[in-house]
């Protein structure tokens, strides 16, 4: 039986009575209206849909798809795009198969000692392994944690076991050290003082370590330390099928689906940083002292009135190599390709440093990329790989799996960097993108409305009157964002559906009180808080940490939980003393084997 088979029915009467609809909201201060000749406005229905933004409220979310349809068709807006709601209504009598969404989160975070500087000692061993630890690992810097969950089916089990995570490190660390948590860095040591992760001495470990040496190289060890949280989605393997997309066969649907999925939140991630940006300001010595034109907020402090992330800015991860990159989300092969250029181009500054100095790996090639991985961007199509397979091959062979969202800050206010009414919004967000329209982007695949725009935000986001650019037409960030809203918190209905609550719409709701008040928002309570306190951001920001890491500790795990955590940290170490012991090939014929892994992603031909 054909994965989707139980929703065929379903799809059949809504075809049959779903004509192409409009969501598009207006202004604020009044019941809002949907677009349509004067006089022809639906107050009745403004009301129904503004229901939906009183939290504990919901609606069916098929209902509200033909409430919206029946007055647009009265309204003769024939030619908007249907496609959302057409979805929405599919899904409905598929709403079990939404309840199997997975979702999982990479928190990083520095280790500071008791004054907010960065930790200059090894990764404590009661943390185990950094190579081998399934959940307890580092990112560039020796001192840099990243905190990793397991794949959840709803958000409150995801969040537990972050949670558990951090109580453990909170505790093994004691009072010691403490894990930093915001999204710019604790006062640095200086440039060559920044310890590099340290992963062991088998080929794969030293791979990590020459790749992050590389990183040193290219980019300087400062920017590495800026931290943030990914958020991993994926869905339901049937609920592809449901929606009927183009392609020859399920992997070819799934992972045309999740591209879809990449343009819209291209589209729209702008919305993520105004909700959720937490980083309009940092610790001078960041900079190093170059001149960033950011303004003082006391001696120590540099900051942007109305920025929301300066760490998605182009202060974080920013280099001339990567702006060459122009990656295509029209379609997998082209994105693929694109990236293997990237990772077998040569880059002339590259060449000039080389690969070994004093007889040491400093970089594991010269090309643009050294791996697929050196790639920033604020979303990846992601593929689990084997021991040794490269990303490029594991997409071309088996197709996108899973989006890997990377734009996230970390949540200063919350112990854990983010709290289960961001999760859940991320979850509604992320199903709009896979259920909205998605048009391909221009010839090269990119789109630099969306590219402007993300930018405008980060660093002006709350600005009064700021104006975005749609499709070429200039509109109010609160204006484009209440619409947007609308729609999103039609797919969080869905997902109440299929878990049997009502939070995913109350997630939803309680974010248009930051369009309304953009002082609500995490960017603006950061400065609050700053200007407050009459404090710096690194006094901020060790003050929160320092709350954050006692009441951690305060918590605690119980007995069982926390002797699994240590036999998990101690089987981890066995695991890396493994690896080293059963290694016969030296590095450089390691290395060279690694590269050779990586093949041109050929075309794939889906079958019949």
């Amino acid at each position: 039986m054909r994965a989707g088979q139980p929703c065929r029915r379903l799809r059949r009467r809504a075809k049959a009575r779903l004509s192409p609809i409009s969501a598009a909201g207006a202004g604020r201060g009044e019941p809002r209206k949907l677009p349509g000749p004067p006089g022809r406005s639906s107050p009745r229905l403004a009301q129904r849909r503004n229901s939906l933004r009183r939290p504990g409220h919901i609606r069916p979310a098929a209902r509200l798809a033909r409430k919206i349809r029946s007055h647009v068709i009265r309204n003769r807006k024939a030619s908007v795009s249907d496609t959302l709601f057409n979805r929405i209504a599919r899904l409905e009598a598929c709403a079990p198969l939404l309840a199997q969404t997975l979702r999982g989160v990479e928190k990083e975070g520095l280790r500071v000692d008791p004054q907010g500087r960065l930790a200059r000692t090894p990764h404590p061993a009661a943390l185990g392994s950094a190579l081998t630890h399934e959940r307890i690992t580092t990112d560039y810097s020796e001192a840099l944690l990243e905190l990793i969950t397991g794949t959840h089916a709803d958000v409150d089990a995801l969040l537990a076991e972050l949670a558990d995570v951090h109580r453990y490190v909170a505790g093994a660390l004691g009072e010691d050290e403490l894990v930093w948590n915001h999204s710019m860095p604790a006062h640095l040591p200086d440039e060559a003082d920044i310890p590099i992760a340290w992963y062991g001495t088998s080929n794969t470990g030293m791979l990590k370590h020459v790749y992050r040496r590389g990183l040193a190289e290219r980019y300087g060890r400062t920017m590495q330390c800026i931290a943030g949280l990914h958020y991993n989605f994926s869905l339901a393997e049937p609920l592809w099928e449901a929606l009927d997309l183009p392609g020859g066969d399920a992997q070819d649907r799934r992972s045309r689906g999740y591209i879809a999925m990449i343009r819209n939140f291209t589209r729209y991630s702008w919305l993520l940083m105004y909700l959720f940006g937490a980083s309009p300001a940092l610790s001078r010595g960041f900079l190093r002292g170059r001149d960033a034109g950011l303004l003082e907020l006391g001696p120590d402090t540099l900051y942007l009135p109305h920025a929301t992330s300066l760490r998605m800015s182009d202060l974080g991860y920013q280099n001339e190599a990567q702006s060459q990159l122009k990656p295509c989300y029209n379609d997998l092969d082209t994105f693929l390709a694109r990236l293997y250029e990237a990772v077998t181009r040569p880059w002339p500054p590259y060449q000039k440093i080389g690969t070994h100095r004093g007889g040491q790996w400093i970089q594991l090639n010269t090309n643009l990329l050294q791996i697929e991985n050196e790639y920033y961007s604020s979303i990846r199509p992601k593929r689990a790989t084997g021991r040794c397979e490269r990303p490029i091959t594991a997409l071309a062979e088996r197709g996108v799996q899973y989006v890997e969202v990377r734009c996230l800050d970390i949540d200063p206010f919350e112990p854990v960097g983010i709290s289960a009414e961001t999760a859940r919004f991320m979850d509604a967000f992320l199903l709009y993108c896979a259920l909205q329209d998605s048009p391909l982007f221009g010839d090269d695949g990119n789109c630099r409305h969306s590219a402007g725009n993300f930018a405008l935000v980060v660093r002006e986001g709350r600005r009064p009157g700021l104006q975005l650019d749609r499709a070429g037409v200039p509109v109010a960030l609160a204006d484009w964002g209440h619409e947007l809203l609308d729609r999103i918190g039609a797919c969080a209905a869905l997902l109440d559906t299929a878990y049997g609550s009502r939070r995913y719409v109350q997630a939803v709701a309680a974010q248009r009180a930051k369009l309304d008040d953009p002082e609500a928002t995490p960017s603006a309570r950061v400065l609050a808080a700053l200007r407050d306190q009459g404090c710096s951001f690194h006094e901020f920001a060790l003050a929160a940490s320092g709350r954050h890491a006692q009441a951690l500790r305060a918590d605690g795990l119980d007995a069982g939980a926390l002797q699994a955590f240590r036999d998990e940290a101690q089987q981890s170490l066995q695991r890396q003393q493994a690896l080293e012991a059963g290694d016969t090939e030296d590095f450089d014929s390691y290395v060279a084997r690694y590269h050779a892994a990586l093949r041109p992603p050929m075309p794939r031909r889906s079958a019949a």
